[in-house]
């Protein structure tokens, strides 16, 4: 039983990404909105929600290590893994708009999150996230959203002509998508689970593997079927918007609820996290792209990472 309720979440987010896709590229044409912006907003947060759950969940139920190390291992994921494998299908070509602003704020803000997390290096007592740090990033994900907006309204001005799909198909798409990514992540990471353990798997493993890589499956498969189409934009838009909102709204919320406490492990994680973002920034900067030699290295640092989060 758990072998095909397996199956049916992988058709479920296969399915799910192939019409999240297709609907949020019928969308950006119709009014002429960058697939970029709607890769950084609408699919960006949708395929977030799986971290968002679990990290808010984890913040209300007082288990603060979760909710910090969920969302530092996706974005570390998202970045090296998703994007290593999309590259790896088709070399991602980055846009001036992202390589000037948009990643860059990621890493203005992988940096102030650190910042916030060393409090005992700075004197300040035991590490936390406080109420209004949380305010801070809830803050600043305002201010990012007022800056897609701002891009949305005011269009690319050479989008490819609008393909043959209504507005009202194309939210469908959107809603259909989105749930069957989420709902099929869900599938997957539950039935993995139980699963791992019949096989005498321990929680500790299965939580390290299993639920961290469930979390960014709706990102990665998602992300994969945006460059199978071509949608270069719409992929990167995915990655980057996700760790975004990943910082500051999941985290920010969170804190925003209760004060987080901050383990030293949650902080070397965060450091290797921004450190890795400004390599791939320094090897895609240049030519505003990530070439396939790039995305096998970057896939090839995730593996090692986690093999060492495994056995540390």
């Amino acid at each position: 039983m758990q072998v095909i309720l397996l199956l049916a979440g992988f058709a479920a987010l296969l399915k799910g990404a192939d019409l999240l896709v297709d609907g949020a590229v019928g969308f950006a044409r119709r009014f002429h909105i960058p697939t970029l912006v709607i890769g950084m907003t609408i699919v960006a947060f949708g395929t977030s929600a799986p971290e968002a759950a679990v990290s808010i969940t984890a913040a209300m139920e007082g288990n603060s290590a979760i909710s910090v190390s969920n969302i530092i291992g996706s974005n570390l994921f998202n970045l090296l893994a998703v994007g290593g494998i999309c590259a790896l299908i088709r070399p991602l070509t980055v846009k001036r708009i992202s390589v000037i602003r948009d990643y860059p704020f990621h890493l203005v803000i992988t940096a102030a999150l650190l910042v916030m997390f060393c409090d005992p290096f700075l004197g300040t007592g035991a590490p936390f996230l406080s109420r209004g740090d949380g305010l801070i990033l809830l803050l600043l994900m305002g201010m990012y959203m007022y800056m897609n907006i701002k891009d949305g309204m005011g269009g690319d001005g050479h989008e490819e002509p609008a393909e043959n799909i209504s507005v009202p198909k194309s939210l469908l798409f959107l809603v259909l998508g989105l749930a069957g990514v989420i709902v099929g992540g869900r599938l997957v990471v539950d039935s993995s689970t139980v699963l791992a353990r019949m096989m005498g798997i321990s929680d500790t493993l299965i939580g390290l593997t299993v639920v961290a890589l469930g979390t960014s499956l709706p990102e990665l498969v998602t992300s994969a079927v945006a460059c199978r189409k071509g949608e270069a934009d719409l992929a990167w838009g995915n990655i980057v918007g996700s760790n975004i909102f990943n910082i500051l709204f999941v985290l920010g919320f969170s804190a925003l609820l209760s004060p987080i406490g901050i383990d030293m492990l949650s902080i070397y994680d965060t450091a290797v996290l921004l450190i890795v973002s400004v390599l791939v920034y320094l090897a895609a900067a240049p030519a505003k792209k990530i070439s396939r030699p790039i995305g096998g290295a970057m896939l090839a640092a995730y593996l090692v990472y986690a093999v060492y989060i495994i056995l540390r």
